[in-house]
C-alpha cells in the first residue's frame, strides 16, 4: 500500500516533471482508550498517536501511524529515502526538495538529502546566536515600523553551523521582522543556493508554501476520518490511517478528473463529501434490476450529471 500510494502519484503526474517538493509534517491523534502505543505528548497535551504524513501538493505519499514518545521527526528519513527511490526509477531526472518546519531540521536527515542530491528547506529554531545574527535587520526592521506603523521585514543571508550537532556549514536565511507585537525573528536552513533563491523568495514564496500541507492534513482528519484509530492495536490503526488515506486518494482524483473547470474544482474533502456523494435516493431491487432513484428536488443536479458524464469518458484500463 505504501509504494500504491507513490505509483498513483507518479501516473497521476504522467511525464516527468522537472522538479518536485515533498513536503513533511507530523500531527497529533487523540486517543480516548488504552490503544496499543498510547502516550502522553506534552506539547499537544493530550494522549495521542504522532502520525507522519508526506504529500506533493494535493497527492497523499505517506501515511505512516507512530507513537508519540518519539521526536516528530522520526522516521522521516527513512520513509522520505523509500518514497525518492521510487520516484528516481520513473523521473531520474526530476530535481526533488523537501520541505518542512523546525521540527524536521536534523543532522540525519539534512546529511541524506545532501548525500543523495535531495534539496531541502527547513525551518530553524532559533537561538541567542541567531539572533545576534540578524540584530542588524532587526534594528533596521524596527526603524522601518516606527516609520509608518506598518509591519516590517529584512532578510539577511548567511552561513552557519551548531556548535554539536551539524556535521558542516549551512547556508541560513534569517526573517528579521517587527511587528505591532514586537520582534518577530524566524530562522530556515537550505542547501538551495543563492543563485536560485534569493532570501526573501525563499522564504516568503518557497518556504512559506508549506502551510497548504496542513489543509490536506486537514481534510484527511476532519472529513475523512483519520483519527478513527479506535482499535486496541497499532497495525490494525495503521490499516484504518490507510483506509482514510486512500479515500482522500481518490477524492483527489474526482478532483483531478472530473471536477476540473467547475465551480467545485477547488472544494475540500468535506464539501464534496456534502454535496455530491451524501445525495438522498430510493432504491428498488427487483429481479433483473437495481433501481436508484435521485431526489429531484438536488440542488446539484446538473453538476453531479456534468462530472459523472467526464468520468464516463475516461477508457478503462485492465
Amino acid at each position: 500500500m505504501d509504494d500504491l500510494l507513490v505509483d498513483l502519484f507518479v501516473e497521476a503526474r504522467g511525464g516527468a516533471p522537472e522538479e518536485i517538493i515533498l513536503d513533511v509534517d507530523a500531527t497529533d491523534d487523540p486517543l480516548h482508550g488504552n490503544q496499543e502505543g498510547r502516550f502522553f505528548h506534552g506539547y499537544y497535551r493530550s494522549y495521542c498517536y504522532l502520525p507522519l504524513y508526506i504529500f506533493c501538493g494535493e497527492h497523499a505519499l505517506c501515511a505512516r501511524l507512530r507513537r508519540a514518545d518519539q521526536d516528530g521527526a522520526a522516521g522521516v528519513t527513512d520513509e522520505l529515502a523509500r518514497i525518492i527511490q521510487r520516484l528516481r526509477l520513473n523521473w531520474p531526472g526530476t530535481r526533488i526538495i523537501v520541505r518542512g518546519d523546525s521540527g524536521f531540521c536534523r543532522e540525519d536527515l539534512m546529511a541524506w538529502c545532501e548525500a543523495h542530491e535531495v534539496d531541502y528547506v527547513l525551518g530553524l529554531a532559533k537561538n541567542s546566536r541567531l539572533k545576534d545574527a540578524i540584530a542588524a535587520e532587526m534594528a533596521e526592521a524596527k526603524a522601518r515600523y516606527e516609520a509608518t506603523e506598518h509591519a516590517a521585514r529584512v532578510f539577511r543571508d548567511f552561513r552557519y553551523q551548531t556548535r554539536k550537532s551539524w556535521s558542516c556549514e549551512r547556508r541560513v536565511v534569517g526573517k528579521a521582522e517587527y511587528l505591532a507585537k514586537g520582534e518577530n525573528p524566524r530562522f530556515i536552513v537550505t542547501s538551495l543556493s543563492s543563485g536560485d533563491w534569493d532570501a526573501r523568495a525563499l522564504y516568503e514564496d518557497l518556504y512559506c508554501g508549506r502551510g497548504d500541507m496542513e489543509n490536506r492534513i486537514k481534510e484527511q482528519q476532519l472529513a475523512l476520518f483519520a483519527d478513527r484509530t479506535s482499535t486496541h492495536e497499532m497495525r490494525s490503526n495503521q490499516l484504518r490511517l490507510y483506509f482514510s488515506t486512500f479515500a482522500y486518494v481518490l477524492i483527489q482524483t474526482l478532483r483531478r478528473l472530473g471536477l476540473e473547470g467547475t465551480s467545485m474544482a477547488k472544494a475540500q474533502c468535506g464539501t464534496i463529501r456534502l454535496k455530491l456523494f451524501k445525495i438522498g435516493a430510493h432504491i428498488r431491487v427487483s429481479v433483473r434490476r437495481i433501481q436508484i432513484a435521485f431526489s429531484g428536488g438536488y440542488p446539484y443536479a446538473e453538476l453531479f450529471w456534468l462530472i459523472l458524464q467526464r468520468l464516463q469518458r475516461i477508457p478503462l484500463r485492465c
